[in-house]
């Protein structure tokens, strides 16, 4: 999919680069899958604000998507490729043989009409599903498990992918999106191919108001705001502010959050390269 940059005929468009939704197939989406989707507006069960800066937002309805792939030897024939508001990747309906219908994760260069299977014997191709133990090394992957029969967890994001490494013992050697590098069990499943909508880094919203239209309201910068309100406000003039951190006083740049005794951090072999 690629961007567009609109005429300049409205000051909102000035600097907005949209989407073409040229892979867009259809705007309707399956009635079967779709729930109601509720938003609290940031709010608790007791009506009071607990996160700011929510609120308002176009009323959307949620799309069941099936990240497990448990129907094996079952092929699938890909019957529309959608947008979907809750994420930012493509989705796509995919219909079995058997008559059921399922939305997957749209892998890029997904087309309308073609088939996809989940299965330790079938071929790695675009959109099939297979364990980790059966995918060739140096392969991208995407909605990979992390505990088997818990469906995809990571690299679902619009364009994300990972890579495939090394297989040593039970376990596998995986390159995620973040330039982390961890072990993840063999059994554990993957979908072949990158997440579709490669050019969503690249979307401009040109105005405020399309924020809003997300759910989003506008954000105040800690440091207009005063000492009693947040840790960097307060100061004569511009000030600007101290330490970076959050409204509860934790620091925003460099500091871990990750607890040092993490079950997983034995099967973690490096962290993500710092910026």
């Amino acid at each position: 999919m690629a961007v567009k940059k609109l005429r300049p005929i409205t000051p909102g468009q000035r600097h907005r680069i949209a989407p073409d939704f040229s892979d867009i197939t259809t705007n309707k989406p399956e009635r079967s899958l779709v729930v109601t989707l509720k938003k609290s507006g940031g709010r608790n069960n007791q009506g009071r604000m607990t996160t700011r800066y929510k609120g308002g937002g176009h009323k959307r309805k949620l799309r069941l998507i099936d990240f497990k792939r448990q129907k094996v030897d079952i092929p699938a024939t890909v019957k529309t490729i959608e947008y979907d508001p809750n994420r930012s990747a493509f989705i796509s309906l995919v219909e079995y043989q058997d008559g059921e219908k399922a939305y997957i994760i749209s892998p890029s260069g997904l087309k309308v009409g073609q088939q996809v299977i989940s299965g330790a014997s079938v071929a790695p191709e675009v959109g099939n599903c297979l364990p980790l133990s059966a995918i060739p090394l140096g392969t991208i992957v995407h909605n990979i498990e992390l505990t088997p029969g818990k469906g995809g967890q990571m690299a679902r994001g619009a364009g994300a992918y990972a890579q495939l490494l090394a297989r040593e013992g039970k376990y596998v050697t995986v390159k995620l999106p973040s330039g982390e590098m961890r072990m993840i069990l063999s059994t554990c499943v993957a979908t072949i191919g990158s997440v579709s909508n490669t050019d969503h880094m690249n979307v401009s919203y040109g105005k405020a108001g399309r924020k809003r239209w997300l759910g989003r309201r506008p954000r105040t910068r800690g440091v207009a705001m005063n000492p009693v309100d947040h840790p960097m406000g307060g100061g004569e003039g511009r000030a600007s502010g101290g330490h970076p951190r959050s409204r509860n006083g934790v620091i925003a740049k460099g500091y871990k959050t990750r607890r040092p005794k993490k079950y997983s951090n034995r099967l973690i072999i490096s962290r993500k390269k710092k910026k």
